[in-house]
């Protein structure tokens, strides 16, 4: 039998996270992708989101901040982006999750994908958000 005394809640930050995926989703549905998987999972690393448009493969980080949504600019009142939290050894690792996608997926070479990142801001207050799709970043 299950113990709640042993269960882990999730925290703040993994549940702005979940919400950010669940908004990445929606955004690359309303825009013609196809959510293949989410939250593939190696001990090198995670791929949020693995999508299709036309042909193309679509890996795709979530990056997703709460706070205030600016009137202008997507930055945030705080001077940073959520794609800012994109750091080289994250990139390197998301490299390695690729890869092992494609071998364990028997991807075929001349299969066409690319590597996007989804900037999500959220307003929990006024239940705003915004998403930004940056697409074919180098890994």
């Amino acid at each position: 039998m299950f113990n709640k005394k042993f269960s882990k809640e999730p925290t703040e930050k993994q549940k702005i996270g979940q919400i950010g995926e669940d908004l990445a989703c929606d955004y690359l549905e309303k825009n013609g992708y196809k959510v293949v998987e989410r939250n593939y999972l190696k001990k090198w690393g995670e791929i949020d989101i693995v999508a299709k448009k036309g042909s193309k493969i679509h890996f795709v980080e979530v990056k997703a901040v709460s706070r205030a949504l600016p009137d202008v600019t997507h930055e945030t009142n705080y001077g940073y982006r959520a794609e800012d939290n994109m750091h080289p050894w994250k990139l390197q690792r998301l490299g390695r999750s690729v890869q092992s996608y494609l071998l364990d997926r028997n991807v075929s070479d001349e299969t066409e994908w690319q590597f996007d990142v989804a900037a999500v801001q959220i307003d929990m207050n006024k239940r705003l958000s915004q998403v930004e799709l940056l697409e074919d970043i180098v890994l």
